[in-house]
Protein backbone atom coordinates (compact mmCIF):
# COMPACT_ATOMS: atom_id res chain seq x y z
CA UNK A 1 0.00 0.00 0.00
CA UNK A 2 1.23 3.29 -0.92
CA UNK A 3 0.44 5.72 1.89
CA UNK A 4 0.69 8.99 -0.46
CA UNK A 5 -1.52 7.95 -2.70
CA UNK A 6 -4.45 7.60 -0.04
CA UNK A 7 -7.06 10.28 -0.14
CA UNK A 8 -9.19 9.39 2.70
CA UNK A 9 -8.36 7.19 6.20
CA UNK A 10 -10.96 6.89 8.65
CA UNK A 11 -9.99 6.61 12.36
CA UNK A 12 -11.61 4.07 14.75
CA UNK A 13 -10.51 4.94 18.38
CA UNK A 14 -8.98 8.28 16.96
CA UNK A 15 -8.59 10.12 20.44
CA UNK A 16 -6.35 7.35 21.84
CA UNK A 17 -2.66 8.81 21.84
CA UNK A 18 -0.92 6.28 19.26
CA UNK A 19 -4.19 7.03 17.13
CA UNK A 20 -4.22 10.43 17.43
CA UNK A 21 -0.67 11.06 16.45
CA UNK A 22 -1.01 8.92 12.89
CA UNK A 23 -4.33 11.30 12.42
CA UNK A 24 -2.20 13.92 12.64
CA UNK A 25 0.76 12.59 10.02
CA UNK A 26 -2.27 12.19 7.77
CA UNK A 27 -3.31 15.24 8.13
CA UNK A 28 -0.09 16.81 6.91
CA UNK A 29 -0.34 14.36 4.11
CA UNK A 30 -3.63 16.13 3.35
CA UNK A 31 -5.32 13.04 3.22
CA UNK A 32 -8.80 13.58 4.95
CA UNK A 33 -9.22 12.55 8.11
CA UNK A 34 -12.70 11.09 9.91
CA UNK A 35 -12.54 9.14 13.50
CA UNK A 36 -14.78 7.61 15.69
CA UNK A 37 -14.69 6.96 19.59
CA UNK A 38 -16.36 7.40 23.25
CA UNK A 39 -17.77 10.99 24.55
CA UNK A 40 -14.77 10.30 27.28
CA UNK A 41 -12.52 13.42 27.62
CA UNK A 42 -9.10 12.35 26.21
CA UNK A 43 -5.45 14.47 26.09
CA UNK A 44 -5.56 14.56 22.55
CA UNK A 45 -9.14 16.23 22.23
CA UNK A 46 -7.54 19.84 22.59
CA UNK A 47 -5.08 18.82 19.55
CA UNK A 48 -7.45 17.38 17.43
CA UNK A 49 -9.53 20.04 17.43
CA UNK A 50 -6.76 22.63 16.88
CA UNK A 51 -6.13 20.46 13.24
CA UNK A 52 -10.12 20.71 12.79
CA UNK A 53 -10.58 16.72 12.70
CA UNK A 54 -14.24 16.31 13.81
CA UNK A 55 -15.16 12.87 15.10
CA UNK A 56 -17.96 11.11 15.36
CA UNK A 57 -19.41 9.93 18.86
CA UNK A 58 -19.99 6.29 19.85
CA UNK A 59 -18.91 3.39 17.02
CA UNK A 60 -21.31 2.53 14.03
CA UNK A 61 -21.00 1.05 10.21
CA UNK A 62 -22.63 4.37 9.18
CA UNK A 63 -19.51 6.49 10.34
CA UNK A 64 -17.53 5.06 7.77
CA UNK A 65 -17.50 7.96 4.87
CA UNK A 66 -18.91 7.18 1.60
CA UNK A 67 -15.41 7.33 -0.26
CA UNK A 68 -12.60 5.84 2.43
CA UNK A 69 -9.91 4.06 0.94
CA UNK A 70 -8.52 2.80 4.56
CA UNK A 71 -9.61 2.17 8.21
CA UNK A 72 -6.97 2.61 10.68
CA UNK A 73 -8.19 1.04 14.03
CA UNK A 74 -7.47 0.68 17.96
CA UNK A 75 -6.96 -3.24 19.75
CA UNK A 76 -9.23 -1.44 22.31
CA UNK A 77 -13.08 -0.45 21.26
CA UNK A 78 -13.48 -4.51 20.22
CA UNK A 79 -10.66 -4.00 18.14
CA UNK A 80 -11.24 -6.50 14.36
CA UNK A 81 -14.46 -6.72 15.94
CA UNK A 82 -15.80 -3.34 15.94
CA UNK A 83 -18.82 -2.23 13.57
CA UNK A 84 -16.71 -0.33 11.97
CA UNK A 85 -13.87 -2.47 10.65
CA UNK A 86 -16.51 -5.19 9.75
CA UNK A 87 -18.21 -2.66 7.99
CA UNK A 88 -14.97 -1.95 6.02
CA UNK A 89 -13.96 -5.65 5.27
CA UNK A 90 -17.77 -5.57 4.01
CA UNK A 91 -17.25 -2.66 1.41
CA UNK A 92 -13.38 -4.30 0.65
CA UNK A 93 -11.76 -1.51 2.12
CA UNK A 94 -8.34 -1.98 3.87
CA UNK A 95 -8.22 -2.25 7.42
CA UNK A 96 -5.20 -2.14 9.68
CA UNK A 97 -4.58 -1.76 13.41
CA UNK A 98 -2.23 0.66 14.83
CA UNK A 99 0.93 -1.32 14.33
CA UNK A 100 0.24 -2.31 11.15
CA UNK A 101 -0.46 1.40 10.47
CA UNK A 102 2.53 2.69 12.14
CA UNK A 103 4.30 0.54 10.17
CA UNK A 104 2.71 1.98 6.95
CA UNK A 105 3.56 5.29 7.76
CA UNK A 106 7.42 4.32 8.48
CA UNK A 107 7.57 2.79 5.52
CA UNK A 108 10.85 4.49 3.22
CA UNK A 109 12.02 6.23 6.49
CA UNK A 110 14.53 5.73 8.93
CA UNK A 111 12.84 4.56 11.86
CA UNK A 112 14.04 5.62 15.34
CA UNK A 113 11.72 3.35 17.67
CA UNK A 114 11.61 3.55 21.59
CA UNK A 115 10.52 0.89 23.43
CA UNK A 116 10.16 -0.30 27.51
CA UNK A 117 8.29 0.65 30.46
CA UNK A 118 8.91 4.00 31.37
CA UNK A 119 10.38 6.89 29.48
CA UNK A 120 9.46 5.67 25.74
CA UNK A 121 6.98 8.86 24.95
CA UNK A 122 9.78 11.16 26.67
CA UNK A 123 12.72 9.87 25.16
CA UNK A 124 10.85 10.03 21.63
CA UNK A 125 9.78 13.75 22.35
CA UNK A 126 13.12 14.56 23.14
CA UNK A 127 14.42 13.37 20.03
CA UNK A 128 12.28 14.99 17.59
CA UNK A 129 13.03 18.03 19.62
CA UNK A 130 16.66 18.05 19.38
CA UNK A 131 16.15 17.25 15.63
CA UNK A 132 13.67 20.09 14.66
CA UNK A 133 16.32 22.81 16.76
CA UNK A 134 18.86 21.74 14.32
CA UNK A 135 16.51 22.10 10.97
CA UNK A 136 16.13 18.74 10.27
CA UNK A 137 12.18 18.94 10.21
CA UNK A 138 11.95 14.93 11.31
CA UNK A 139 8.90 13.20 11.10
CA UNK A 140 7.38 11.91 15.01
CA UNK A 141 4.91 10.16 16.21
CA UNK A 142 4.81 10.07 20.35
CA UNK A 143 1.82 8.91 22.77
CA UNK A 144 1.21 12.33 24.24
CA UNK A 145 -1.37 14.72 24.20
CA UNK A 146 1.51 17.54 23.47
CA UNK A 147 4.97 18.03 23.34
CA UNK A 148 5.32 21.46 24.34
CA UNK A 149 8.07 23.49 22.60
CA UNK A 150 6.55 21.69 19.22
CA UNK A 151 2.99 22.27 19.80
CA UNK A 152 1.86 18.86 18.43
CA UNK A 153 2.40 15.56 19.23
CA UNK A 154 3.22 14.10 15.82
CA UNK A 155 3.99 15.64 12.30
CA UNK A 156 4.76 13.77 8.90
CA UNK A 157 7.53 15.66 6.91
CA UNK A 158 8.03 15.10 3.34
CA UNK A 159 11.24 16.81 3.58
CA UNK A 160 13.10 14.17 5.86
CA UNK A 161 13.79 10.62 5.60
CA UNK A 162 14.15 10.67 9.66
CA UNK A 163 10.88 9.06 11.56
CA UNK A 164 11.11 9.24 15.43
CA UNK A 165 8.35 7.35 17.20
CA UNK A 166 7.84 5.45 20.24
CA UNK A 167 6.15 1.99 20.04
CA UNK A 168 5.56 -0.80 22.98
CA UNK A 169 5.39 -4.58 22.99
CA UNK A 170 1.68 -4.72 24.21
CA UNK A 171 0.03 -7.12 21.21
CA UNK A 172 -1.64 -5.11 18.28
CA UNK A 173 -5.31 -6.46 18.57
CA UNK A 174 -6.09 -8.12 21.33
CA UNK A 175 -8.83 -10.01 19.66
CA UNK A 176 -7.34 -11.48 16.38
CA UNK A 177 -3.48 -10.21 16.39
CA UNK A 178 -1.55 -11.08 18.98
CA UNK A 179 1.61 -10.00 17.34
CA UNK A 180 3.38 -6.99 19.69
CA UNK A 181 2.99 -3.80 18.07
CA UNK A 182 6.48 -3.21 17.83
CA UNK A 183 7.51 -6.39 16.00
CA UNK A 184 5.55 -4.61 12.68
CA UNK A 185 8.21 -2.00 12.36
CA UNK A 186 12.14 -2.62 11.00
CA UNK A 187 13.88 0.08 12.79
CA UNK A 188 17.25 1.97 12.13
CA UNK A 189 17.89 2.63 15.39
CA UNK A 190 16.05 1.02 18.45
CA UNK A 191 15.89 2.51 22.09
CA UNK A 192 15.56 0.30 24.78
CA UNK A 193 14.71 2.15 28.47
CA UNK A 194 13.81 -0.36 30.77
CA UNK A 195 12.86 -3.78 30.79
CA UNK A 196 10.09 -4.87 33.27
CA UNK A 197 7.45 -7.15 33.69
CA UNK A 198 4.38 -5.53 32.39
CA UNK A 199 1.07 -6.23 30.92
CA UNK A 200 0.82 -9.42 32.86
CA UNK A 201 -2.71 -10.41 30.77
CA UNK A 202 -0.49 -11.28 27.59
CA UNK A 203 3.27 -11.78 29.41
CA UNK A 204 3.19 -14.24 31.62
CA UNK A 205 6.64 -13.94 32.58
CA UNK A 206 9.81 -11.86 32.60
CA UNK A 207 11.09 -14.43 30.22
CA UNK A 208 8.62 -14.26 27.62
CA UNK A 209 8.96 -10.45 27.45
CA UNK A 210 12.87 -10.55 26.92
CA UNK A 211 12.28 -13.15 23.72
CA UNK A 212 9.45 -10.24 22.67
CA UNK A 213 11.88 -7.42 23.23
CA UNK A 214 14.33 -9.59 21.46
CA UNK A 215 12.41 -9.92 18.44
CA UNK A 216 11.89 -6.40 18.29
CA UNK A 217 15.52 -5.73 18.19
CA UNK A 218 16.07 -8.74 15.28
CA UNK A 219 13.86 -6.52 13.77
CA UNK A 220 16.84 -3.82 13.16
CA UNK A 221 17.86 -2.77 10.12
CA UNK A 222 21.26 -4.48 8.58
CA UNK A 223 23.69 -1.67 9.69
CA UNK A 224 20.91 -0.83 12.55
CA UNK A 225 22.16 0.10 16.26
CA UNK A 226 20.34 -0.69 19.28
CA UNK A 227 20.81 1.91 22.57
CA UNK A 228 20.13 0.61 25.58
CA UNK A 229 19.86 1.76 29.37
CA UNK A 230 22.27 -0.02 31.04
CA UNK A 231 21.62 0.86 34.46
CA UNK A 232 18.06 -1.22 34.50
CA UNK A 233 19.40 -4.82 35.49
CA UNK A 234 16.70 -6.40 33.32
CA UNK A 235 18.19 -4.52 30.73
CA UNK A 236 22.00 -5.65 31.57
CA UNK A 237 20.32 -9.14 31.15
CA UNK A 238 18.88 -8.90 27.96
CA UNK A 239 21.99 -7.86 26.02
CA UNK A 240 23.25 -11.02 27.15
CA UNK A 241 21.26 -12.66 24.65
CA UNK A 242 22.01 -10.42 21.49
CA UNK A 243 24.50 -10.41 18.53
CA UNK A 244 23.53 -6.47 17.46
CA UNK A 245 25.63 -3.53 17.42
CA UNK A 246 24.64 -2.65 21.34
CA UNK A 247 25.57 0.78 22.45
CA UNK A 248 25.10 1.30 26.25
CA UNK A 249 24.30 4.57 28.68
CA UNK A 250 23.94 5.22 32.09
CA UNK A 251 25.60 6.60 35.51
CA UNK A 252 27.29 2.82 35.44
CA UNK A 253 30.78 3.60 34.90
CA UNK A 254 31.24 0.25 32.58
CA UNK A 255 29.21 1.66 29.76
CA UNK A 256 29.80 3.82 26.84
CA UNK A 257 27.94 6.53 27.15
CA UNK A 258 28.44 7.86 31.03
CA UNK A 259 26.29 10.20 32.90
CA UNK A 260 29.05 11.86 35.33
CA UNK A 261 27.55 14.71 37.22
CA UNK A 262 23.92 15.97 37.99
CA UNK A 263 22.95 19.08 40.00
CA UNK A 264 19.62 21.12 39.95
CA UNK A 265 19.23 24.65 40.47
CA UNK A 266 15.87 26.65 39.54
CA UNK A 267 14.12 24.05 38.30
CA UNK A 268 16.67 22.81 35.80
CA UNK A 269 18.97 20.01 35.65
CA UNK A 270 22.38 20.46 35.05
CA UNK A 271 24.60 17.21 33.93
CA UNK A 272 27.76 16.20 32.30
CA UNK A 273 28.26 13.09 29.27
CA UNK A 274 30.93 11.13 28.03
CA UNK A 275 31.44 9.04 25.31
CA UNK A 276 34.14 6.82 25.83
CA UNK A 277 35.52 8.43 28.75
CA UNK A 278 35.79 11.39 25.99
CA UNK A 279 33.93 14.87 27.60
CA UNK A 280 31.25 16.09 25.90
CA UNK A 281 29.86 19.61 26.53
CA UNK A 282 27.37 20.20 29.51
CA UNK A 283 24.09 20.21 29.25
CA UNK A 284 20.88 21.90 30.54
CA UNK A 285 17.56 19.81 30.82
CA UNK A 286 14.25 21.75 31.42
CA UNK A 287 12.95 18.23 32.90
CA UNK A 288 13.22 16.52 36.31
CA UNK A 289 14.67 14.03 37.71
CA UNK A 290 17.55 11.20 37.14
CA UNK A 291 15.09 9.27 34.94
CA UNK A 292 14.59 12.61 32.43
CA UNK A 293 18.84 12.90 32.71
CA UNK A 294 18.72 8.98 30.88
CA UNK A 295 16.01 9.57 28.50
CA UNK A 296 17.76 12.86 27.27
CA UNK A 297 20.89 10.94 27.45
CA UNK A 298 19.83 8.27 25.19
CA UNK A 299 17.90 10.64 22.52
CA UNK A 300 21.51 12.84 23.05
CA UNK A 301 22.77 9.07 21.68
CA UNK A 302 20.05 9.08 18.67
CA UNK A 303 20.82 12.36 17.45
CA UNK A 304 24.80 11.80 17.47
CA UNK A 305 24.36 8.56 15.48
CA UNK A 306 22.27 10.69 12.87
CA UNK A 307 25.11 13.04 12.74
CA UNK A 308 23.82 15.95 14.62
CA UNK A 309 27.26 18.01 16.28
CA UNK A 310 27.47 18.62 19.79
CA UNK A 311 26.63 21.98 20.01
CA UNK A 312 23.38 21.47 18.10
CA UNK A 313 22.67 18.59 20.29
CA UNK A 314 23.21 20.64 23.57
CA UNK A 315 20.88 23.13 21.84
CA UNK A 316 18.43 20.82 21.20
CA UNK A 317 18.41 19.36 25.13
CA UNK A 318 17.55 22.62 25.85
CA UNK A 319 15.11 23.43 24.24
CA UNK A 320 12.49 20.71 24.85
CA UNK A 321 10.26 21.99 27.99
CA UNK A 322 7.77 18.75 28.17
CA UNK A 323 4.84 16.96 27.00
CA UNK A 324 1.08 16.95 28.34
CA UNK A 325 1.03 14.32 31.52
CA UNK A 326 4.72 14.05 31.97
CA UNK A 327 5.71 16.03 35.49
CA UNK A 328 3.26 18.80 34.40
CA UNK A 329 2.69 21.59 36.37
CA UNK A 330 -1.26 22.37 35.94
CA UNK A 331 -1.50 25.50 38.77
CA UNK A 332 -0.94 27.29 41.86
CA UNK A 333 -3.45 28.65 44.14
CA UNK A 334 -3.20 29.61 47.45
CA UNK A 335 0.04 28.20 47.61
CA UNK A 336 -0.49 24.88 46.77
CA UNK A 337 0.97 23.35 43.66
CA UNK A 338 -0.91 21.14 41.30
CA UNK A 339 0.92 18.66 38.92
CA UNK A 340 0.19 15.54 36.92
CA UNK A 341 2.00 12.75 35.50
CA UNK A 342 1.15 9.39 33.55
CA UNK A 343 3.22 6.96 35.95
CA UNK A 344 1.14 3.83 36.12
CA UNK A 345 4.26 0.94 36.97
CA UNK A 346 5.78 0.88 40.31
CA UNK A 347 9.25 1.94 38.79
CA UNK A 348 8.05 5.23 36.99
CA UNK A 349 6.00 6.23 40.21
CA UNK A 350 9.23 5.42 42.48
CA UNK A 351 11.21 7.67 39.77
CA UNK A 352 8.21 10.30 39.61
CA UNK A 353 8.51 10.76 43.59
CA UNK A 354 12.69 10.92 44.04
CA UNK A 355 12.33 13.56 40.40
CA UNK A 356 9.49 15.72 42.62
CA UNK A 357 11.52 15.32 46.33
CA UNK A 358 14.41 16.97 44.18
CA UNK A 359 12.70 19.42 42.08
CA UNK A 360 10.58 20.75 44.76
CA UNK A 361 12.37 20.76 47.96
CA UNK A 362 10.51 21.51 51.06
CA UNK A 363 7.03 20.37 50.09
CA UNK A 364 5.16 17.67 51.18
CA UNK A 365 4.23 15.65 48.32
CA UNK A 366 0.74 14.47 48.08
CA UNK A 367 -0.02 11.89 46.11
CA UNK A 368 -3.71 10.94 44.07
CA UNK A 369 -3.40 7.48 42.67
CA UNK A 370 -5.41 5.61 40.52
CA UNK A 371 -4.17 1.86 39.60
CA UNK A 372 -4.89 0.93 35.52
CA UNK A 373 -6.16 -2.89 34.91
CA UNK A 374 -6.37 -5.20 37.58
CA UNK A 375 -4.06 -7.64 35.92
CA UNK A 376 -1.46 -5.48 36.92
CA UNK A 377 -2.05 -4.17 40.18
CA UNK A 378 -2.40 -7.41 41.11
CA UNK A 379 0.97 -9.04 39.89
CA UNK A 380 2.32 -6.13 40.62
CA UNK A 381 1.08 -5.39 44.25
CA UNK A 382 4.26 -6.05 46.67
CA UNK A 383 5.82 -3.68 43.79
CA UNK A 384 3.44 -0.64 44.26
CA UNK A 385 3.19 -1.22 47.58
CA UNK A 386 6.56 -0.30 48.06
CA UNK A 387 6.99 2.60 45.49
CA UNK A 388 4.98 5.67 47.76
CA UNK A 389 7.57 5.38 50.25
CA UNK A 390 8.84 9.01 49.40
CA UNK A 391 5.31 10.80 49.72
CA UNK A 392 4.14 12.43 52.45
CA UNK A 393 0.74 11.54 52.01
CA UNK A 394 -1.21 9.00 49.57
CA UNK A 395 -4.73 8.79 48.38
CA UNK A 396 -5.78 5.57 46.38
CA UNK A 397 -8.46 5.70 44.24
CA UNK A 398 -10.83 2.93 42.64
CA UNK A 399 -9.06 0.86 40.06
CA UNK A 400 -9.24 2.18 36.37
CA UNK A 401 -10.33 -1.12 34.43
CA UNK A 402 -9.38 -1.87 31.41
CA UNK A 403 -12.32 -2.39 28.03
CA UNK A 404 -10.57 -5.57 27.62
CA UNK A 405 -10.76 -6.58 31.41
CA UNK A 406 -13.91 -8.70 32.47
CA UNK A 407 -12.61 -10.30 35.84
CA UNK A 408 -11.50 -8.33 38.32
CA UNK A 409 -9.17 -10.36 39.84
CA UNK A 410 -10.34 -9.97 43.15
CA UNK A 411 -8.40 -7.11 43.69
CA UNK A 412 -9.95 -3.31 44.68
CA UNK A 413 -8.31 -0.50 45.45
CA UNK A 414 -8.46 -0.82 48.85
CA UNK A 415 -6.19 -3.77 48.74
CA UNK A 416 -4.01 -1.54 46.96
CA UNK A 417 -4.20 0.92 49.97
CA UNK A 418 -3.91 -1.25 52.21
CA UNK A 419 -1.01 -3.35 50.96
CA UNK A 420 0.67 0.20 50.51
CA UNK A 421 -0.21 1.38 54.51
CA UNK A 422 2.26 -1.29 55.43
CA UNK A 423 4.93 0.79 53.88
CA UNK A 424 3.63 4.31 54.42
CA UNK A 425 1.09 5.20 57.11
CA UNK A 426 -0.05 7.91 55.87
CA UNK A 427 -2.01 6.44 53.11
CA UNK A 428 -6.04 6.95 52.45
CA UNK A 429 -8.61 4.88 50.15
CA UNK A 430 -10.52 7.39 48.43
CA UNK A 431 -12.92 5.68 45.68
CA UNK A 432 -13.80 8.53 43.60
CA UNK A 433 -13.26 12.47 42.77
CA UNK A 434 -16.36 12.97 45.60
CA UNK A 435 -13.96 11.20 48.46
CA UNK A 436 -11.24 12.78 46.85
CA UNK A 437 -12.07 16.28 47.23
CA UNK A 438 -13.35 16.21 50.50
CA UNK A 439 -10.17 14.29 51.85
CA UNK A 440 -7.90 17.38 49.71
CA UNK A 441 -10.39 19.89 51.32
CA UNK A 442 -9.59 18.60 55.36
CA UNK A 443 -5.55 17.67 54.68
CA UNK A 444 -3.93 19.79 52.39
CA UNK A 445 -1.83 23.24 53.39
CA UNK A 446 0.13 25.98 51.82
CA UNK A 447 3.31 24.76 50.62
CA UNK A 448 1.96 21.03 49.73
CA UNK A 449 2.67 19.53 46.28
CA UNK A 450 -0.07 17.63 44.59
CA UNK A 451 0.40 14.55 41.66
CA UNK A 452 -2.43 12.99 39.91
CA UNK A 453 -0.48 9.69 39.04
CA UNK A 454 -1.55 7.44 37.00
CA UNK A 455 -3.57 6.01 33.38
CA UNK A 456 -7.15 6.35 34.37
CA UNK A 457 -9.07 9.48 34.65
CA UNK A 458 -8.38 11.03 37.27
CA UNK A 459 -6.48 13.67 35.30
CA UNK A 460 -9.68 15.21 34.94
CA UNK A 461 -10.79 16.17 38.48
CA UNK A 462 -8.18 19.23 38.26
CA UNK A 463 -10.75 22.07 38.06
CA UNK A 464 -12.77 20.49 41.13
CA UNK A 465 -9.23 20.11 42.50
CA UNK A 466 -8.54 23.41 42.04
CA UNK A 467 -11.88 24.70 43.38
CA UNK A 468 -11.39 22.74 46.25
CA UNK A 469 -7.84 24.52 47.01
CA UNK A 470 -9.18 27.92 46.54
CA UNK A 471 -12.28 27.44 48.59
CA UNK A 472 -10.01 26.56 51.60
Amino acid sequence: MDLKKLKSIHFTGIKGVGMTALALCAKDLNIKVTGSDTDEVFPTDKVLKQRKIIWKTSFSDTNLPKNCDLVIYTGAHGGSTNPEVIAAQARNIPALNYGKALALFAQGKKAIATAGVGGKSTTSAMLAAILDSAGLNPSFAVGVGNITNLNTPARFSKKSDIFVMETDEYVADPHTDKTPKFHYLSPHIAIITNIEHDHPDVYPTLQSIYQSFKTFVDKLSDNGSLIINFDNPHNKQFIKSLNHKVITYGFSAQVDWQITKTHTADKKQFFSLTQNKTPWPDFILHAPGKYNVLNATAAIIAAHQLGLSPEKIVQGVKAYTGTKRRFEFIAKAKGIELYDDYAHHPIEIKALLSAAKDWLPGKRLITIFQSHTYSRTKTLLDEFAQSFNQAHQVVINDIFSSAREKDTLGITGDTLAQAIKKYNSQTFFCPGKKETIKWLKENLVKGDAVFTIGAGNNWLWHKDILAAIRGK
